[in-house]
């Protein structure tokens, strides 16, 4: 069977993380962006074709497009992509508008290709095992749950970007920094009928546009509380990803910095048992992002593709997270 062939359209640190995937699972067929420095450099880096203009990339032979563009780009480069004919995989946040979601799903159907999200957390070993705990039922009835993001982002790693902290471009920290954290909410409980957000600016102000801190309190539509507390001011590196599960049978705490760590359990029925060994934290020099499992999205991207498998994340899965990140961010405003 040949292999699948996958455009990157970004060239930023993120794409060279799908590009290391890829080259192992699939085959990198050509880079693209605006920075001619950037798209020689990684298209050189795996002797491949690389382009400034989008246009001239989507001409080129291809399976599927891997959208690793700044944020408020991702909506465009998905569109285009789409209806050239490819498949695509939409890093998060999907987009930073839930219309542009609805749109981005809309033309995958009309084009009768796939939209695949990237969710990550969804693979880390705890948190998979968290879930299939839900499904079994052994919470019995959920009270509450509670997200905790404490990280680091300092000046530098605004400064040294050219989107981050804007909000066209990025759009607000729950988009760039805890999207994925979000999603895991929706994933592990469901949507959220009401959002009642306290957000401030404390260490930013000259770097970015939004918020560096947020307390958040949520109600679930199933009945269930929920609150988020978040920060990318925990001093000089990232602290903690977290997420406490209390119910009628059970209580769970998963944490670490990025959501890696059974931290605590007690349950009625049988505890997890052993998790199985975790892939680390995604390395950007001198600060961490969540967890590396994007080999896990591309083994998924490739079974729905040539084993008709199911999609570990969708277009719609990926319009709640949007949905719910401005429900809170509305709810600030208000």
């Amino acid at each position: 069977m040949d292999k699948i062939r996958v455009g990157l359209i970004g060239c930023g640190r993120i794409a060279q993380r799908h590009a290391g995937h890829i080259e192992k699972l699939a085959e990198l067929a050509a880079v693209c962006d605006i920075n001619e420095e950037k798209a020689k450099s990684l298209g050189d880096a795996y002797n491949v074709p690389w382009f400034i203009s989008e246009n001239d990339f989507l001409k080129e032979e291809m399976d599927v497009v891997a959208v690793c563009s700044p944020n408020g780009l991702h909506a465009k480069h998905t569109i285009d992509s789409l209806k050239s004919g490819f498949h695509v995989l939409c890093e998060k946040p999907m987009a930073l508008t839930s219309s542009d979601c609805e749109e981005m799903i809309k033309t995958a159907e009309r084009s009768n290709r796939r939209l695949f999200i990237v969710k990550q957390n969804r693979f880390n070993p705890a948190i998979e095992a968290v879930r299939e705990k839900i499904d079994q039922g052994a919470f019995g009835q959920i009270y509450s749950i509670q997200l905790n993001c404490f990280w680091n982002r300092n000046f530098a790693y605004y400064q040294n970007s050219d989107w981050k902290g804007s909000k066209d471009l990025d759009g607000g920290t729950l988009f760039t920094q805890f999207s994925h954290f979000v999603d895991l909410l929706y994933w592990m409980i469901g949507d959220i009928e009401e959002a009642n957000a306290l957000l401030h600016n404390y260490a930013h102000q000259e770097v970015i546009e939004f918020e560096d801190t947020g307390v958040v309190s949520l109600k679930f539509k199933n009945g269930v509380l929920g609150t988020i507390n978040y920060t990318v001011n925990a001093y000089a590196k990232n602290m903690e990803g977290s997420i406490t599960i209390f119910g009628e049978k059970g209580t769970v705490k998963v944490g670490g910095q990025y959501l890696n760590k059974l931290d605590y359990q007690s349950f009625e029925g049988e505890p997890i048992s052993e998790l199985r060994e975790g892939n680390p934290a995604n390395e950007y020099g001198e600060y961490q992002g969540s967890m590396s499992n994007h080999d896990r999205v591309y083994e998924n991207l490739i079974d729905v593709l040539q084993k008709g498998g199911s999609i570990a994340t969708n277009g719609l899965e990926g319009l709640k997270t949007v949905e719910i990140i401005e429900k809170i961010y509305k709810s600030a405003n208000a």
